[in-house]
């Protein structure tokens, strides 16, 4: 005989997250239970572009003294996570493969500007967003997870993607003016939550 199901949180039990236009739905939470293993290669995946991200932006800003210093912090941190998430595959039997990527990243990376001194405004606030988004769903998979080990790793991992996100709001709020931060910041938050308002079809950390 199966064991009752404990009941879940409500996903609208998690603060929201600052910056981000739209809360996280119920069923991107019931996709990703349902297929952990997608979503534990694909963070995977994430934490290593999220580290390949620090370290592009250190490599076409050297002179920037504050970004490359606290993006080298970041690059290492998910460096880490990157190798933490990997222990947990091989802990629970999954190999790696590849993954299609869904539209999330390549959506928000197109808005980027190519000229400056847009570019690096954009890069920052793009960078910012993607993290604040990793806070939130890791915050709910640590939430929702039915392997208790697993969503404490999750949980633990929460207080890393908010230093992340608030230190590439920093670096926007350091190299521009207020309100121009918040302007751009609000057109791309705009942008970041609609593609998010269609559940892509395969289970992912940013489906």
């Amino acid at each position: 005989m199966s064991s009752p199901s404990l009941p879940q949180p409500a996903v609208s039990e998690l603060p929201s997250v600052r910056f981000l236009q739209q809360p996280t739905s119920q069923s991107w939470v019931n996709q990703a239970i349902a297929h952990l293993d997608e979503v534990l290669i694909d963070h995977a995946n994430c934490e290593r572009k999220a580290a390949g991200v620090a370290l592009q932006l250190m490599g076409q800003y050297p002179t920037k003294t504050l970004l490359v210093r606290k993006l080298t912090a970041i690059a290492q941190e998910e460096l880490e996570h990157f190798e933490q998430v990997n222990q947990w595959l091989d802990r629970l039997g999954i190999a790696p493969r590849a993954l299609a990527a869904p539209p999330y990243g390549a959506t928000l990376r197109s808005q980027i500007r190519r000229q400056e001194p847009g570019r690096l405004l954009d890069s920052l606030l793009v960078a910012g967003l993607i993290e604040a988004r990793s806070h939130e769903r890791l915050g709910l998979l640590g939430q929702h997870c039915p392997n208790p080990k697993l969503a404490a790793f999750y949980r633990s991992l929460m207080a890393s993607e908010a230093r992340h996100y608030g230190i590439y709001w920093v670096l926007a709020d350091t190299y521009y003016d207020r309100p121009v931060v918040m302007e751009r910041l609000a057109e791309l938050a705009a942008i970041e939550s609609d593609v998010l308002a269609t559940l892509h079809p395969q289970a992912r950390v940013h489906s």
